[in-house]
This record gives C-alpha cells, structure tokens and sequence, in this order.
C-alpha cells in the first residue's frame, strides 16, 4: 500500500492509497475546512462518497486506530500498545440542576470517584484544565478522564445526587 498526496490549487490536498485488494481510498482535506473521503472497490467504476466535518474525521481516525467509540455516550476508551493493559477512558456529562453552584472541590471529586474534570464547556466558551474553585452551572458539558470504573464511580457518587 503507497500512500500519494497532491495539493490541488484552490480545492486544498488529496491523499490516496490503494489497498492490497485492489480498493482506492481517496481523502480531500479542503480549503472550505471539510474532508471528503472517496472509495471505489477493486472492478467498480462508480466511487461511493462522504463528507464529514474535521470533528467526525477526527472520530473515523479514532475508530481506524483502534480507540473505542461510544457515539452515543460521547465516550472514547485508549488502550496503549507500549503499556500493557492500560486503557483509559475519556468521557462527556452535562451537568445537571443538582450539581449546579457546586465547585469542583465541594464534590471531591477526584477523591471520592478518582476521574479528572480536563475541561469544561459552558455557553461555546472551553475552560481547559478548570480549577478545583470552579463553579459548575447546569448545562455545563464536562470532560472527564479516568479509568471505566472510575467513570461508574463518577456517575453513581457525583452525576447522580
């Protein structure tokens, strides 16, 4: 399998490979900020298209590399080739009325449940890294990080008061 790229003028950059079978894989990461992808199977002349957004190529590369989805739980489990048996699970809440005007710190979360807030996202605005005196307000989309019991530990203790 060769991997080709050509920057097309005006259009963005075309990556192309052929697979062992005998399939063409084509992706176009254009100007526009899209990424379309082309297949065309071994002995077929019409390709089948689609057109994803940089966060859905970001998730189809996740699935390519081995990363575990859970699409609808936004959820993504990593498990590391050099460190044998690590997998750490990366997670989305949203935080409900119960939680809300509650800081990181009063919930003791990363004592009683183990897991890492590393970001929160509140009204389109990303806070990395949020402070244990952070404040949650309800709506808030959080990003979580730990191991999957962790993760259980999480909902059951904070997620559901």
């Amino acid at each position: 399998m060769s991997l080709r790229s050509v920057n097309l003028p005006g259009v963005g950059t075309k990556y192309e490979f052929t697979t062992d079978r005998g399939d063409t894989v084509a992706l176009f990461f254009t100007k526009t900020g899209t990424i379309q992808m082309y297949t065309l199977q071994r002995g077929c002349h019409t390709p089948s298209a689609a057109e994803m957004t940089p966060v859905e190529a970001r998730r189809l590369g996740n699935i390519l590399t081995g990363a575990i989805i859970e699409a609808e739980n936004e959820s993504v489990e990593i498990a590391f080739s050099a460190l044998a048996d690590l997998r750490i699970s990366v997670h989305t809440y949203v935080i409900p009325k119960q939680v809300a005007g509650k800081t990181i710190e009063d919930l003791q979360i990363r004592t009683k449940t183990g897991v890492t807030i590393i970001a929160v996202s509140r009204r389109e605005k990303n806070i990395i890294n949020p402070p244990p005196s952070f404040v949650f307000e309800a709506g808030d989309g959080v990003l979580v990080i730990g191991e999957t019991d962790q993760l259980k530990r999480f909902e059951r203790d904070v997620m559901v008061r």
